[in-house]
């Protein structure tokens, strides 16, 4: 399968977070059938990992996320894009990372393998345990939209729920009740107003409020409200934290749904250098090597309504993925 009909068909297997078994089963049969020793690792409900290797000890993992945000819409072209849900972030990827394993195969370099894991786009639910199914390479080559670029750098992630709690009341006396809402919304505006710090190199701490919900009817003081914050942080989580909790009032609760520091990451003379603004699953893998991340592709066209990726963008890929590898073969 080349490498942009192999795109199609990634593509127009839907896989938002949490749905990820049909690609999961996809990819493991599809590399088993290409001679890889594949191994599974389940997360819950037919979700799992997948790990394929030439070799029981590679030198080298080329690896990134099988699940994408929602709403899923399928496969199409043009003469210069591929378009759909994952198009790139990160099916294009994984195709890319697929095609050029097999063309570092057929010269000869077997000391190879691909990790595929579900869970990326919220908390990391196969990066944070998939360092049990590790066979230990040297490198790791992350694949993200970097537009082609080596990351010297990428933000770290906080992602916490808020919860407030009130008292029920008919909406006509309010005195009477306490409305979860108005504190959730009180608190919020807290938590936005916060310094979350800046760094020379990444730039600014970004926050975004990306679910908020609360009560049960207009006319019904709420009794219970809810939000979903997470930062893009250049700092440490730990202290984020602390600065959120002070923000807290009472009767709310907090609950941290991931977290992750900042990287600083490992790069080659010879390529194109910048600093990503998101963070990734690296921080999760410690025992896949020292960590390089590189992808086809622009963060501004991922998580949109009109993905896409340019053709050119994934053959580019293809060929910078192999120069990687034959770089870091020369490295070991």
């Amino acid at each position: 399968m080349d490498l942009i009909a192999l795109t199609r068909t990634l593509v127009d297997i839907p896989s938002m977070t949490g749905s990820e078994a049909a690609i999961s089963r996809f990819l493991a049969e599809f590399l088993a059938g290409a001679g890889y020793k594949v191994r599974t690792q389940d997360i819950e409900n037919e979700r799992r990992n997948v790990l394929a290797v030439d070799e029981e000890r590679p030198e080298l993992i080329f690896c990134t996320h099988m699940d994408t945000v929602g709403p899923f819409f399928p496969f199409s072209e043009d003469k210069e894009f591929v378009y759909g849900r994952g198009a790139c972030d990160a099916k294009g990827i994984i195709a890319a990372m697929i095609t050029a394993a097999d063309d570092l195969r057929a010269e000869d370099y077997h000391s190879l393998g691909l990790l595929f894991l579900v869970g990326e786009e919220t908390h990391s639910d196969g990066a944070k345990v998939a360092d049990a199914i590790s066979p230990g390479p040297r490198y790791l080559i992350m694949g993200e939209p970097t537009e082609n670029v080596l990351a010297t750098s990428h933000k770290g992630i906080l992602t916490v729920k808020v919860r407030a709690r009130g008292r029920r009341a008919h909406s006509c006396y309010p005195e009477l009740g306490e409305s979860a809402v108005d504190k959730l919304l009180d608190i919020l505006a807290s938590i936005r107003a916060l310094d979350f710090g800046q760094d020379p190199d990444l730039g600014r701490a970004t926050l975004n409020i990306g679910f908020l919900s609360g009560g049960s009817a207009p006319n019904v003081i709420a009794d219970s409200a809810e939000a979903v914050v997470s930062l893009r942080l250049v700092g440490s989580p730990e202290n984020a934290l602390k600065l959120i909790r002070g923000a807290l009032r009472e009767g709310a609760e907090l609950e941290v749904l991931s977290q992750s520091p900042p990287q600083r990451l490992f790069t080659l003379p010879g390529f194109r250098t910048a600093v990503m603004p998101y963070g990734t699953d690296i921080p999760h893998l410690k025992r896949y090597g020292t960590p390089l991340l590189i992808g086809p592709g622009s963060v501004h066209d991922a998580h949109h309504e009109r993905e896409k990726v340019a053709k050119a963008s994934l053959r580019e890929a293809v060929e910078l993925y192999k120069n990687l590898g034959r770089r870091l073969a020369a490295e070991s």
